[in-house]
């Protein structure tokens, strides 16, 4: 009978070389923007995370030997994404886990009024963006990324929408895609983009629980939104309880 470190065993293995490839920063971050954000070309890869198209084209390349990635040509345009949705459950995971989610593990960091929220381009990131977009999902609102495709599906449930202020059916993306999962760059979890999250973003403001801080990113969060917030994003209550 094999003992516990087989290495023969095949999740062992499975798992082992995972772990080695998540353990680089630019394959990991590929990854985390491929199950977020869906198919992007290496160009795209390139400028979102800074780095030159030939060192990029060499940890694609491992990641499509390990199977991570696929690639699909298109004439002389290359598309990547990943190879199996369930990826992306496994970097979201690791990601709460970091960011001190892991109840039984240690105290999750808290944040003040100023330090919870900024903006990405338009729409709401960082603590509360997250918390958000994992609220709209958990909810029904929203259909979890998979990595296959850009747009975000609405899910049956719209009521978590309307309890944040947005109507979903009124709102008309034009050229802009409708959601969007848009991977946030301080906590490696998606936040909520295109149309729908500018129409949240802007439903905060309105109402006075955040304020734009002229000159910068940074949202803060006001006395009512710090009253109210929380009972409506549970993420966002245990990061400020």
């Amino acid at each position: 009978m094999s003992g516990w470190l087989d290495l023969e065993n095949p999740v062992l293995a499975s798992v082992t070389s995972l772990a080695r490839e998540l353990a680089d920063p630019i394959r990991l971050t590929v990854l985390q923007v491929l199950a977020a954000e869906g198919p992007h070309t290496m160009s795209q890869l390139a400028d979102a995370l800074e780095v030159s198209a030939p060192r990029l084209g060499n940890h694609l390349a491992r990641l499509r030997t390990a199977g991570l990635v696929a690639v699909e040509h298109s004439g002389r345009h290359a598309t990547y994404r990943v190879a199996e949705v369930g990826i992306g459950e496994v970097l979201a995971a690791l990601s709460r886990f970091a960011d001190g989610g892991a109840a039984d593990a240690r105290p999750r960091r808290r944040a003040d009024a100023h330090g919870l929220a900024r903006t990405c381009y338009d729409h709401a990131a960082g603590r509360l963006g997250v918390a958000v977009f994992a609220a709209l999902v958990e909810r029904g609102a929203l259909v979890p990324p998979d990595g296959r495709t850009a747009e975000l599906a609405l899910g049956p449930d719209r009521s978590a929408f309307a309890e944040l202020g947005v109507d979903p059916d009124a709102v008309r993306g034009g050229r802009r895609k409708l959601a969007t999962a848009c991977l946030d760059r301080t906590r490696r979890l998606p936040h909520l983009g295109g149309a729908l999250g500018k129409e949240v973003l802007d439903a905060f403001v309105e109402r006075g629980l955040v304020e734009p801080q002229p000159g910068t990113r940074d949202l803060r969060v006001t006395d009512r939104g710090l009253r109210e917030l929380p009972a409506l994003l549970p993420d966002l209550a245990t990061a400020v309880g």
